[in-house]
């Protein structure tokens, strides 16, 4: 009974990612997601506390992919900082560049009235501890060194987004950006 549960909940947030990257993440409806899996918006209660919980779940669930995604392409340490820089950048700007519904739940806060909660939340927090401990390898450890790589990568992200989904325009742009800040951190 736990397994169907788990299962019918995973069938739900596919759902539910389904229709916010047809229509929108704010235009997620709870009797559309339900349509997709072959109940009615109430039956979704028995899952879900709420059109805010689902939100929850794929917050978290996106953070989860993204830390897996990261996880498993860290099979290649870079050899000097700069590439780390370099690398890292790349493989979360693909990552958030190839889904803009998720990217939007993750780093934007379009949905109005929704925070995530805390156990939401863990996924993104050991994602960030993830990138500082790599950093940390090559002596990039101060708070504001952090923060101002994940503002250049966010930066470059949202121009993608923007204005060449699709592209490469801003995506061409990240190692000369690596580099800027490798420059700036004296490396």
């Amino acid at each position: 009974m736990a397994e169907r549960r788990t299962a019918t909940r995973r069938e739900i947030l596919d759902a539910a990612w389904q229709v916010a990257r047809e229509q929108g993440l704010a235009l997620v409806t709870l009797r559309e997601v339900a349509a997709l899996v072959g109940m009615r918006a109430p039956s979704l209660y028995t899952h879900f506390d709420s059109k805010n919980a689902i939100y929850d779940a794929m917050f978290e669930d996106a953070w989860s992919e993204c830390q897996r995604y990261l996880l498993a392409a860290d099979v290649r340490a870079p050899r000097t900082a700069r590439s780390a820089l370099r690398r890292y950048a790349l493989l979360f700007f693909d990552f958030c560049v190839s889904d803009l519904a998720r990217f939007q739940l993750m780093n934007q806060r379009i949905i109005p009235g929704f925070e995530p909660s805390p156990q939401a939340y863990e996924p993104a927090v050991t994602t960030l501890e993830l990138l500082r401990d790599r950093l940390a390898r090559w002596g990039i450890e101060r708070q504001q060194d952090i923060d101002l790589y994940v503002a250049i990568i966010g930066g470059l992200i949202d121009a993608q987004l923007a204005n060449d989904p699709g592209g490469r325009r801003w995506r061409r742009l990240v190692p000369r950006a690596m580099d800027m800040l490798a420059q700036d951190l004296g490396l």
